[in-house]
């Protein structure tokens, strides 16, 4: 398409982004494509001339979340076309539709269209507000290379899921687990390398599953994307413990440039919860896939996901919980509470946790990761890690992460710059124990 013959030429575009990694990815392609239709962001002091929303349903809490994201912005930008995309698009198109402000509502098998029903939505010539698609005909797999800092870029290598936890609506929002080809995926690398990318976070929804329609693997992904010039690291994002293979693990190890940092859901530690919740695997399988990491790759950073306060999670459930992954030789706790989803299955569970006992419990896994984090942080201080720079904000000291997901701080003068990597030798936890400081050699 010409620049200047596209309808938007010229508008000023607002977004807004709620949820995970993925959406923050799919966004911003999104507005990369739209930049180079001459749309640009508006400032400040400027009336978009419309806005896109990209949302969350994974709680009840996300759902409220993007409604009020959407007033947030037709209040700010009165006149402005409001598109909304995303999974609450998806599962609650016609709640949407009656919010004052909105103009259109793209459900998951048309996103890949949104450009084009922008530009119909913003000449009158669309069909209709909502377009959206029922469950078993989202099959379109939109791919999305975009850069999330000048240095890190997210690449998403799948979408949907075929598992039915009782807990979760994404795969009703997103339907069907569904991929791009390696040759593709790796052809968006070499443009990210050639961009200046350093860095690549592989994101999807279940990315272990890579390959369902390509009769290909996530660990033939892996040893394929390892080959590309120029990309330093990559680091998966999050992948399913009974899909994380001894083959994977093991590759990770020796490979050029995958980074020694894991994370697993979990979301439970009680096996009769992970039954319930009809997860597939046992405390067993998960214990014996961080032992596999430890053995091979004894600096990882191990970060793992758990879910308080399930229905059917009775008080002894939890303690078992609680006990099973402070045994565990992890890293990190990604802590949520359990939210009630309409259409779920696990709504036929009887057992019910109140609103205080979640908190309750949610604050003592919150303080259980932060011991195993510090522990984490401390063992390698004295030690010497190679360290990505990220870009400096004015007035403030240089930060990185080293590769097994440290947080670092450059307070002192060096020759260490934004966007480079080089080896420090790590010091003193800081004040709020967020950073570490380091040394340049």
């Amino acid at each position: 398409m010409n620049l200047h013959s596209s309808i938007l030429y010229n508008k000023k575009a607002a977004y807004a982004t709620l949820g995970c990694k993925l959406n923050y990815a799919e966004t911003s392609s999104l507005r990369d494509r739209l930049s180079a239709l001459g749309v640009t962001d508006a400032c400040d002091d400027e009336e978009a001339d419309f806005c896109i929303i990209n949302t969350c349903s994974v709680t009840g809490e996300a759902d409220a979340k993007c409604r009020h994201a959407i007033n947030r912005l037709h209040r700010r930008h009165p006149h402005a076309l409001i598109a909304v995309m995303g999974c609450y698009a998806q599962l609650a198109a016609e709640v949407i539709q009656k919010i004052e402000g909105v103009g259109l509502v793209v459900g998951m098998e048309h996103k890949g269209r949104i450009v084009e029903l922008l530009e119909q939505a913003l000449t009158g010539d669309a069909d209709g507000l909502a377009f959206t698609s029922p469950l078993q005909d989202i099959r379109t797999f939109v791919p999305s290379c975009s850069r999330g800092e000048r240095t890190r870029y997210f690449l998403k290598v799948q979408d949907g899921c075929n598992y039915y936890c009782t807990y979760c609506t994404i795969p009703i929002a997103r339907g069907r687990s569904r991929n791009g080809s390696i040759a593709s995926m790796v052809q968006q690398a070499e443009q990210a390398a050639a961009e200046g990318g350093r860095e690549i976070v592989i994101t999807g929804v279940n990315i272990g599953d890579f390959g369902r329609s390509t009769g290909e693997s996530f660990a033939a992904l892996v040893q394929a994307l390892d080959g590309v010039e120029g990309i330093q690291r990559y680091r998966i994002s999050s992948i399913e413990p009974n899909l994380l293979t001894d083959e994977i693990i093991d590759f990770c190890a020796r490979s050029r440039a995958f980074m020694p940092h894991f994370h697993i859901p979990l979301q439970s530690g009680s096996d009769e919860v992970l039954r319930l919740m009809r997860r597939r695997y046992d405390t067993s399988l998960f214990r014996s896939k961080v032992e596999r990491i430890r053995s091979v790759m004894p600096d990882a950073f191990i970060g793992v996901d758990v879910i308080v306060g399930t229905r059917g999670e009775t008080e002894e459930h939890f303690e078992e919980a609680y006990r099973f992954i402070e045994s565990l030789d992890i890293s990190q706790l990604h802590v949520f509470s359990y939210s009630e989803r309409p259409g779920t299955k696990a709504l036929e569970i009887p057992h019910t946790v109140s609103p205080q006992e979640k908190h309750e419990r949610s604050q003592r896994l919150i303080g259980l990761s932060e011991q195993k984090r510090l522990s984490h942080y401390r063992r390698f201080i004295g030690s010497v890690r190679p360290v990505l720079w990220e870009h400096l904000r004015e007035g403030q000291p240089l930060l990185g992460w080293t590769d097994n997901y440290i947080r670092v701080k450059l307070s002192s003068r060096s020759e260490m710059v934004p966007d480079s990597l080089g080896n420090v030798r790590l010091g003193a936890l800081s004040e709020d124990g967020e950073t570490l400081e380091a040394f340049p050699l």
